[in-house]
């Protein structure tokens, strides 16, 4: 069928909408792609609302995050009519629409996870069946409730050799690997874009490092680096996530802007080779998607730390912004079909679990 999938991720750039046609099992055929940018209002709005969420210990209305919600909702309801008049669709040829939301507070310890956006309007303004809240369920069982791109990742990898490794350096970093047996084994390395774009924007006022371009004119801090790799997190064995907030810019401080985009780019790139690491089979390849893998800087320091040539996953003819998007659009397809979206070696699921709430149109 045709699906439409919806992400916007913890950097609050945008949000990332794409359509396929899939089966949500092994055929998957990309159709289009569009990519929304939020007014610097809205991000705004989305940082003060996840601030606000950080701070509770249970998901709970407020009227900032009521707020948050309303506008992520209707940003995500233009989104996908663009997206389809774009592509020349008319909404009752679309299946289904997988909602992913914007993620606020992600606490698996406690075992819960908070995306806002509101599935049941999604569908009723679109007319389109909804799949949203795909992690609560995989968090409620014991899970990390991500990364879930993982059985996307295998079905477009279905014809490569493996082990390979599929790297998505967005807010967050998180790697997949699918072993030769098309075992699939993935967490959170750390943070990836998150840290160096909240450098830029303090010291800068840019949203992020075009190019690589400051990190390349400054000197990574050697001692800074080593003490932010000292954490526990890093050595623990996965499954494992991450809020975007968990890690700050208070340990390069008063650096210059060129020395801390420096060694927040190098530890992006450690982090990831610490990860490697731990997987059960050493990758062949390392293919890497999200904003991350247009940084040359960074791209360069992944290969000096992984010994692995890092390969953007848009020399495969895959979409490497629309990724995760499309991701959700599969997942949803699966929901609907009963299909599993979470695994023990991803999640950390007690078992294959299905995921995600479905949300009718009504009126």
């Amino acid at each position: 069928m045709l699906a439409v999938g919806l992400m916007s991720g913890t950097s609050l750039d945008g949000i990332d909408a794409a359509l396929i046609e899939t089966d949500g099992e092994a055929q998957v055929r990309a159709v289009a792609f569009r990519g929304e940018p939020f007014s610097d209002a809205a991000r705004a709005q989305l940082a003060e609302a996840t601030a606000l969420a950080l701070a509770f210990e249970r998901p709970r209305a407020s009227p900032p995050l009521v707020a948050a919600e309303e506008l992520i909702t209707r940003t995500h309801v233009l989104a996908v009519q663009k997206l389809l008049r774009d592509a020349g669709v008319a909404a009752t040829d679309v299946g289904v629409i997988g909602f992913h939301g914007q993620t606020v507070a992600h606490r698996p310890d406690r075992r819960w996870t908070w995306q806002i956006g509101d599935g049941q309007a999604m569908a009723n303004v679109t007319g389109i069946t909804t799949v949203a809240d795909f992690r609560s369920a995989d968090v409620a069982a014991g899970g990390q409730g991500a990364p879930l791109l993982p059985v996307y990742h295998a079905a477009l990898a279905a014809g490569l050799h493996k082990p390979v490794a599929v790297l998505n350096l967005g807010g967050v970093a998180n790697v997949t690997m699918i072993g030769a047996d098309g075992e699939l084994a993935a967490f959170d390395t750390g943070p990836a874009n998150g840290l160096i774009d909240s450098w830029m924007e303090q010291e800068t006022g840019e949203r992020f490092d075009r190019d690589g371009a400051l990190a390349a004119q400054g000197q990574v801090d050697q001692g800074i680096l080593t003490a932010m790799l000292d954490h526990p997190f890093f050595a623990a064995p996965y499954p494992k996530s991450l809020d975007r907030n968990d890690f700050t810019i208070q340990p390069v401080r008063g650096l210059s802007a060129a020395d801390g985009a420096a060694t927040l780019t190098a530890f992006t790139a450690a982090t990831v080779a610490e990860g490697l690491r731990l997987l059960p089979q050493a990758p062949r390849r390392l293919l890497v998607a999200g904003g991350g893998r247009l940084n040359p800087t960074l791209m360069a320091m992944l290969a000096q730390h992984t010994g692995l040539t890092p390969e953007p996953v848009d020399a495969l003819g895959w979409n490497g912004d629309g990724l995760e998007a499309e991701g959700f659009a599969y997942m949803a397809v699966r929901t609907l079909k009963g299909l599993p979206i979470s695994f023990p070696g991803t999640t950390g699921a007690p078992q294959a679990m299905a995921g995600g709430t479905v949300f009718r149109p009504k009126g």
